[in-house]
């Protein structure tokens, strides 16, 4: 069974997990969820085009407000500021990528 994993952030950090997780393929690790402020539409761009790492190789759109579709899996956007909000449980998730940049500080952080 794949471990579920959702990305806190999909800006430079955020795009290049996502980026190694959706390129291995692998069956153990499985990204379900990205919240991020920016619209799906944005965010599905940015990951396939990349100005440093170069473009994705693989179908990438976004096929709803809420989804981005790589290569035909349907990844979830959310778009929450206060992470208390998100619903991770309800996803499956099973680790969270904290790439905002926001929690610096380890009082900062939901343990």
């Amino acid at each position: 069974m794949a471990v579920k994993v959702g990305i806190n952030g999909f800006g430079r950090i955020g795009r290049l997990v996502a980026r190694a997780i959706l390129e291995k393929n692998s069956k153990d690790i499985e990204l379900v969820a990205i919240n991020d402020l920016t619209d799906a539409k944005s965010n599905a761009y940015l990951f396939k085009y990349d100005s440093v790492h170069g473009r994705f190789c693989g179908e990438v759109k976004a096929t709803a407000d809420d989804v981005i579709s790589v290569n035909g899996k349907a990844i979830k956007v959310l778009s929450k500021k206060d992470p208390a909000e998100l619903p991770w449980k309800d996803l499956g998730v099973e680790i969270v990528v904290e790439s905002t940049g926001l929690f610096t500080i380890k009082k900062d952080g939901i343990n």
